[in-house]
Order: structure tokens, then C-alpha cells, then sequence
């Protein structure tokens, strides 16, 4: 039970953090099983990275179309998504790629210009509906569910031109576009979602700048746009529930996204607070009003109004919501989705009070182990995966969660990503941990991404891709890598099970792989720490570990028969 005196919030922490002091050794050992009967795998997209065709048949520009076409942009190589995958005009080449996967669903966004080319509904155009209808009925008659984003960042510049999510209009406007998708495709698409990572949105776009409009107000921005979101976000729900749930039967959400959140020093409690922050000023901006009570954290009312204060402002930098919206927001999510890459190590810190900026209301510093495995984009952190599955389940309930994008960023181009492979198998083995351990209700995975795409500002340097895309080529022609073949078996397999006693592994190990080969007599904390007892057996994969200084891991394959262990090195991430 909950001290009175203790922070709800921090109250989650503490607890995951007294649940999961476990060892590293026994952290990161590894778990077989198999998910629900009905677990949802599928794979992400989005409409601007992959389907070009920026102005083909009667489409309206973008914000980022305007953005990447303006001299001087900040994406590396003056990338653009004008062509990006071509998905628009190799639409049967997608469907192809995704019943090889053999994923049960696809989680794709609709360009709102591509159907509305000046964003209002009096602009309808044909053939873009089309193209999403062909999607739509390719995926239904292969049997996989379409999960539909209806805006990830790119919003049609004719409305951008009218003050775009600063002007009380787009609220409206954004559920004009929604009912036409509801009413257009609802009947095929079961899962919608709203928004994707407004955060990042929210942030990037308002506060920093980088990202389109190139709004660089960073103490209040993000806060209005968060707070015009959430009602943007409401008012879509609540038409999608009274006017086409009933008959369309399907479940509506958003995309929020964050980073696991460790506390460099959980003996104490300001670092402990710090992290739960960082996880408030992120997931929790959103979430909190929609899965708790229709406002924000207090960890976010209380840090922006006293910083607020602090720099002799009249009101707090955060927007305040009337009981009247509290209620209407509270509640508008059937499920929870989750997008997650990697993990941080937080410590309280007291920041500069001026200028005013989002980051520094959170009063805490973030940063990557550097012994964990680098990758193009983050740090790959697997274990935070169940620790931040657990914090979900301790702040919000017993919801159903789908994790909407994981995946792993890389500039090898190559197909043999066992990188990638090696990602992918340990994030999903903490979701299978949390599932089965922990009793978290986890219904679905969605690897991002299906194939190579634009990546914002790292335009093409860097892949995510279970297919590789050969961008030199005018066709797009997608090939399969290992991950792809990888990812296919573990759908196959709805997991991780056991292998089978007398079963042959195949396989490849990185380059560079170290052998070692020692007696299990002369070292026997390693026979333990691979949880291994008299006769007992592990096979390849069953336990790693990171290595701290060459942030790469091992993995121990224990050999019955000769009683010995081998450790197998494997390097860091390229």
C-alpha cells in the first residue's frame, strides 16, 4: 500500500525499483515462452517516409514537403521525401513484403493532403482515397489488420499557412478529416489511432525548432501544442464513439512514445524522483489525461508553475484545463500504444531558470551507459523495455497495451543485419518477460520498420528497415534481410519457446565472434549464473550479458555431454 506522504507517481518507481534490483547477470538472462493466442505482430510505416509521389495526382503539399524543398534545411544530404520508397506506386510490391513476414498486422498513416489537398474536406481527392482503399482491401483479403495513424507530422501546408495546431480552427478541421476516414474506411479498419508520438510533435516542431513549422520557442510552445493536441484528440474520439463505434466496432488510441527512464542512483531518492520526471514530461504529458483524471502530472503542474513563477511570469508556462475538458478528455483511449527505442540514465540537476524551455522545467540530466551497444540513432538497452511495460502498467492499470514501434537504427546497408537481429530478439524477450513474469497486458509488437525510409533528419544514412531499399535504383527494389527471416520465425513460433531437445540450430555469428571454451568444474558461479543445475542444459542465446568496456555481450551455450560452457563475444552494435 501507498505511503500517503509518497507521490503516486514516484510511488510507481520505487516500487518497480525495490521489484527489479535484480543482478545484471540475472537481469539479462534469457526467458522462453510464447505470447497470447491472439498477439497482434505486425510492422510500422508512415506516409511521408515511405510513399513519394509528393504532388502525383492531385495530392496538396505538406509541412514537410515545404520543409525538406526549402534551401538550407537541416536533413543530412538535402534528402526529401519527394520519391522515399515510391510505396504509392509499388503498392503490390508492399502487400508482398508483408505477407512474406507473415505479420498479422500493418501500421501505416494517411497522408491527410494526399485525401484532402488543402486539408478541409470541400477539397476531397479521389484518387488518394483510392490508393488507400487498395491498401486497405490488399491487407484485409491477405488477413492482415490494417492500424491506421491518421496524422504522423504532416500536416497539409494550407493549414500551416493559417497558424497550422496554433489556431483553434485545426481542431475542427482535424475531426472533419477523421469522420471522412471513419466513414470512408471504417468499415475495414478495426484500430485507429490518432496521433503519433505528439512529444516529439510537439517538441520538435515548437520548442526546438528542428522539425516543421521550425517554431523555436522552447518554454511555451510544446505546451500549447501538447495541450491543443489533447483536445484535438478528444473531440476525434468522442465522434469516433458516438457515431461509428457502435457499428464499426473498433478501438481509437495514439502513439506516445518515451525512453525507459533508470535512476543513475536508486539509493537516492531525488535521482528516484528525476527519473519518474522524465517519464512524467514524456509519456505522461499525454497519457496522464487520458488514462487517469483529464489533466496533467503533477510533476508537471508543480515544476513549470514554480519555474514559472521563479521568472516572475503572471501564470504558469502550462495551460490549465477547465473541469468541463478535464472530464472530456478523461478516458478517450481504448488501449494503450506505445513506441519505445532504447533507455536513459537520470540524475536530479538544478538547470538555468532563464530562457524558459521544457527540457530544463524536468530539473534533471539524461544520458546513454556507453557500454551499452551503440547503434546509429540510441543506445540499445533492452531490459528497459520491461521495467518502463511494468511503469505503464503501475501508472494506468490493467490496460491493454500494443507496443507500436521498436526497432533499431544502422548505417550498414546490408542485408546480414544480425545486428538487427540480435535487437530485436532481446527487446521482444523483456516484452515476453513482462507478459509472462509480470503480468502486464501486452496484446500486440509492431517492429519498425517494414522496409528503409526517409528518417527525417538523418534522410537516408540511416536503416530501420526488415527490408533493405535500394534508393540508387528508380524502381525501389526491396530485399529481404536476415531480420526479416528472423522476425517471420518468431511470429511463426508467436515467441520464443524452447527448442525442441534434439534440434539443429542454424545460424550465422557476427564477425568477429570470440570463442572460449572453459571446464564448468573450475568455474562454477558461471554454471549458476546460467541458471543451469546438475545435467541441466542451455543453448545458444539462452543467457548474455553486456560486457563493459567493449559494449558488446556474451552468450553462453552450456554443452551437457563434455560438462564445458562456451562464451561467445559478441561486439558492439555498428
Amino acid at each position: 500500500r501507498r505511503p500517503l506522504w509518497v507521490q503516486p507517481e514516484v510511488w510507481a518507481v520505487s516500487r518497480q525499483l525495490q521489484r527489479q534490483q535484480q543482478p545484471k547477470f540475472e537481469r539479462d538472462l534469457f526467458y522462453h515462452g510464447t505470447f497470447r493466442d491472439d498477439f497482434l505482430w505486425g510492422v510500422s510505416s508512415s506516409a511521408y517516409q515511405i510513399e513519394g509521389a509528393w504532388d502525383a495526382d492531385g495530392k496538396g503539399p505538406s509541412i514537410w514537403d515545404n520543409f525538406t524543398h526549402t534551401p538550407g534545411s537541416n536533413v543530412k544530404d538535402n534528402a526529401t521525401g519527394d520519391v522515399a520508397c515510391d510505396s504509392y506506386n509499388h503498392l503490390d510490391a508492399d502487400l508482398n513484403m508483408l505477407r512474406a513476414l507473415k505479420v498479422k498486422a500493418y501500421r501505416f498513416s494517411i497522408s491527410w493532403s494526399r485525401v484532402f489537398p488543402t486539408g478541409r474536406n470541400s477539397s476531397i481527392n479521389t484518387r488518394g482515397v483510392d490508393y488507400y482503399n487498395r491498401l486497405i482491401d490488399g491487407l484485409v483479403a491477405s488477413n492482415i489488420s490494417p492500424m491506421v495513424t491518421l496524422f504522423h507530422w504532416d500536416l497539409p501546408q494550407a493549414l500551416q499557412d493559417i497558424g497550422g495546431w496554433e489556431n483553434p480552427a485545426l481542431t475542427e478541421l482535424f475531426n472533419s478529416y477523421a469522420d471522412f476516414c471513419f466513414q470512408t474506411f471504417g468499415d475495414r479498419v478495426k484500430f485507429w489511432m490518432t496521433f503519433n508520438e505528439p512529444t516529439y510533435q510537439a517538441w520538435l516542431g515548437y520548442g526546438s525548432g528542428d522539425f516543421p513549422p521550425n517554431v523555436k520557442d522552447p518554454g511555451s510552445g510544446p505546451y500549447r501544442i501538447g495541450h491543443a493536441i489533447l483536445k484535438a484528440h478528444a473531440t476525434v474520439y468522442h465522434t469516433y464513439d458516438e457515431k461509428y463505434r457502435q457499428e464499426q466496432k473498433g478501438v481509437i488510441s495514439l502513439s506516445l512514445s518515451t525512453h525507459w527512464a533508470e535512476p543513475q542512483s536508486p539509493g537516492v531518492p531525488r535521482d528516484v524522483e528525476a527519473a519518474d520526471r522524465m517519464l512524467q514530461f514524456s509519456l505522461g504529458w499525454f497519457a496522464h489525461p487520458i488514462f487517469r483524471n483529464g489533466d496533467y502530472p503533477d510533476a508537471m503542474k508543480w515544476k513549470v508553475g514554480n519555474r514559472s513563477e521563479l521568472q516572475h511570469l503572471a501564470t504558469s508556462r502550462l495551460p490549465s484545463f477547465t473541469e468541463q475538458e478535464k472530464a472530456y478528455i478523461r478516458a478517450t483511449a481504448d488501449v494503450f500504444c506505445l513506441n519505445t527505442y532504447s533507455s536513459r540514465i537520470v540524475r536530479h540537476a538544478t538547470p538555468r531558470l532563464n530562457p524558459p524551455s521544457y527540457e530544463d522545467d524536468q530539473e534533471l540530466t539524461e544520458e546513454e551507459d556507453p557500454s551499452w551497444p551503440s547503434t546509429a540513432v540510441n543506445r540499445a538497452a533492452s531490459w528497459g523495455m520491461r521495467r518502463l511495460l511494468n511503469w505503464i502498467k503501475e501508472e494506468y492499470g490493467d490496460i491493454p497495451i500494443y507496443i507500436t514501434e521498436n526497432g533499431v537504427g544502422l548505417t550498414d546497408p546490408g542485408v546480414e543485419d544480425t545486428d538487427r537481429i540480435f535487437y530485436h530478439k532481446t527487446y521482444i524477450n523483456e516484452a515476453l518477460k513482462a507478459y509472462r513474469l509480470d503480468g502486464v497486458d501486452l496484446r500486440g509488437y509492431a517492429a519498425w520498420s517494414l522496409m528503409d525510409n526517409f528518417e527525417w533528419l538523418n534522410g537516408y544514412t540511416v536503416k530501420f528497415g526488415l527490408y533493405h531499399v535500394d534508393f540508387n535504383n528508380v524502381n525501389r527494389p526491396r530485399t529481404a534481410r536476415a531480420s526479416a527471416r528472423y522476425y517471420t520465425e518468431v511470429i511463426t513460433n508467436n515467441g520464443m519457446p524452447l527448442p525442441a531437445e534434439d534440434e539443429f540450430l542454424y545460424g550465422q555469428f557476427p564477425e568477429g565472434f570470440i570463442w572460449r571454451q572453459f571446464n564448468i568444474s573450475c568455474v562454477p558461479t558461471v554454471c549458476q549464473a546460467l541458471g543451469l543445475g546438475r545435467g541441466g542444459q542451455a543453448r545458444v542465446g539462452d543467457f548474455h550479458r553486456p560486457v563493459a568496456g567493449n559494449a558488446g555481450a556474451l552468450v553462453g551455450v552450456w554443452e551437457a555431454s563434455s560438462q564445458s560452457a562456451w562464451l561467445l563475444h559478441i561486439p558492439k552494435f555498428r
